[in-house]
């Protein structure tokens, strides 16, 4: 028989780990928000050199598992001498995952504004800078706004595996009391609806953005 009472004790806990969880998810994707911008400009820019290291970027965060990501980062950095505190290694690596889907979700944005609009803007002798910061920007982080909050999900959901670098979030929380109370089921569906609640308050906050932004 299930007994769910367990988990009512250590409930404090979990919502410490479900905090930790939202910290780690929310910095990551900030970051990675920011570091996304540079590399869609890099996979933009008439520079070939720099489109070229902009989507090896991508392939390489795209093209592994996460997993293999933190454990890099966790293990061979300091075996160079780069020695980082497991929250910060699980931070880093989830930053330079989100970066790479980021950074794909905004050149599309790019590739979907009409051509015109460059063009209008040049006529209206706004600068290449002024183009990008008042017509190209606020157009494209409105378009893409759904599969950023798609990728805010992913990564909070991803975030489970920061676990496995000793990071004490909702998981690692779920995991020690699985194993010393002997109630796996009971602790894994706690911490299943908590990941719940999380992503979907996620999505609402991000269906409300979206109605508050101005369509174009």
């Amino acid at each position: 028989m299930f007994d769910f009472t367990v988990v009512l004790t250590t409930l404090p806990q979990l919502l410490t780990g479900l905090a930790a969880t939202f910290g780690v998810s929310i910095t990551a994707i900030a970051l990675g928000f920011f570091l996304g911008w540079a590399i869609c400009l890099g996979s933009v820019s008439h520079l070939r050199w720099l489109s070229a290291i902009s989507r090896l970027y991508v392939s390489f965060f795209r093209g592994t598992p996460l997993l293999v990501q933190l454990t890099l980062v966790f293990y061979a950095l300091p075996a160079t001498g780069i020695s980082l505190p497991p929250l910060v290694a699980a931070v880093l690596a989830l930053t330079l995952n989100t970066a790479a889907f980021q950074g794909e979700i905004l050149r599309a944005g790019f590739l979907m504004l009409p051509r015109g609009q460059l063009e209008a803007a040049r006529d209206l002798g706004l600068t290449r800078w002024q183009t990008l910061r008042h017509v190209q920007v606020p157009q494209v982080f409105r378009s893409m706004l759904p599969a950023l909050t798609n990728e805010t999900i992913d990564i909070i959901k991803n975030s489970a595996l920061v676990s496995t670098v000793a990071v004490t979030e909702l998981m690692r929380t779920a995991q020690v009391y699985a194993s010393t109370t002997y109630r796996p089921i009971e602790f894994f569906v706690a911490a299943g609806v908590l990941y719940l609640v999380l992503t979907m308050s996620t999505a609402r906050i991000g269906a409300w953005l979206e109605r508050r932004l101005p369509a174009g």
